[in-house]
C-alpha cells in the first residue's frame, strides 16, 4: 500500500484516492480524508435517509433528517470507528454500498426510537417494522422505553450489554451480531437464550403490567 499523502495535500489530489486509500486515511484520522468523505458521500447518505423518511411525510421534518445524519456520523466514529473498520472490500462490496447501508439502518433506528414514544402514534407503521416474527418478549423490548430497563442492564457485563443493544435495540440479524462481536452465529443464539431468560426473570413484573394495560 502506498504511503498516505500528508495532511497538506491539495484537495484535488484527494478526489483521485481509491476507496481503500480514503478509508485508510479516515482511520488514521486525517482531516483532509474526512473532508473528502463528506464531498464524496454526503449526497448518498442524505438520499438513503430520505428514501426511508419519505414514507412518513407528516411525521418527519428537516430537523429530524439532520438529527439522523448526525447520528450516522456519530456511529461512524463510535468504538474507535468500528463500523468503518468492519468494511471488507475483499467480499466484493463497494465502500459506497456499505456507507449507504449504514445510513439506511441509522434512519430506521431513528424511526424505531420515535415510534416508541406514545405521542408519536402516527408512526405506528415504523413501530411494527420487524415485529411480525418476534415473540411477545421481543415485542415488549421494542416498545418499552429503554430507561425502564437501565437498572437491570447495569448488572450485565459490557459484552452482554453490547449484545442487548445490537440484537434488541439496533435490530441486527444473528449473522450481523456475530460479525460485530466477532463470535459465531451459534454463540449468538446461545447468548440470546441466556440473556433473554435473565431479562425475562428481572423484567417479568413490568411484562405483567404491560400485558394488563394492553388487555
Amino acid at each position: 500500500m502506498s504511503t498516505p499523502a500528508p495532511l497538506s495535500a491539495a484537495p484535488t489530489a484527494a478526489s483521485l484516492w481509491t476507496d481503500e486509500d480514503l478509508l485508510s486515511r479516515m482511520l488514521s484520522r486525517q482531516e483532509v480524508a474526512w473532508k473528502e468523505f463528506h464531498r464524496r458521500f454526503d449526497r448518498l447518505v442524505y438520499r438513503c435517509i430520505h428514501k426511508v423518511t419519505c414514507r412518513f411525510p407528516g411525521s418527519i421534518g428537516s430537523d429530524d433528517v439532520r438529527e439522523i445524519y448526525a447520528q450516522f456520523l456519530f456511529g461512524l466514529s463510535a468504538r474507535d470507528m468500528h463500523k468503518l473498520r468492519s468494511f471488507d472490500a475483499d467480499r466484493g462490496n463497494k465502500l459506497s454500498s456499505w456507507i449507504g447501508l449504514l445510513a439506511t439502518n441509522t434512519a430506521w433506528d431513528f424511526l424505531r426510537a420515535v415510534a416508541r414514544q406514545p405521542q408519536q402514534t402516527e408512526l405506528s407503521d415504523a413501530e411494527e417494522l420487524g415485529l411480525s416474527d418476534r415473540d411477545p418478549f421481543d415485542h415488549l423490548l421494542e416498545k418499552e422505553r429503554w430507561s425502564r430497563v437501565n437498572d437491570t442492564l447495569r448488572e450485565f457485563s459490557d459484552k452482554d450489554r453490547d449484545f442487548v443493544r445490537l440484537y434488541y435495540m439496533d435490530g441486527l440479524t444473528p449473522e450481523e451480531v456475530a460479525e460485530e462481536m466477532q463470535i459465531s452465529v451459534k454463540t449468538v443464539y446461545s447468548k440470546k437464550h441466556k440473556i433473554r431468560c435473565r431479562l425475562q426473570r428481572a423484567l417479568s413484573p413490568m411484562m405483567r403490567d404491560t400485558l394488563f394495560q394492553a388487555a
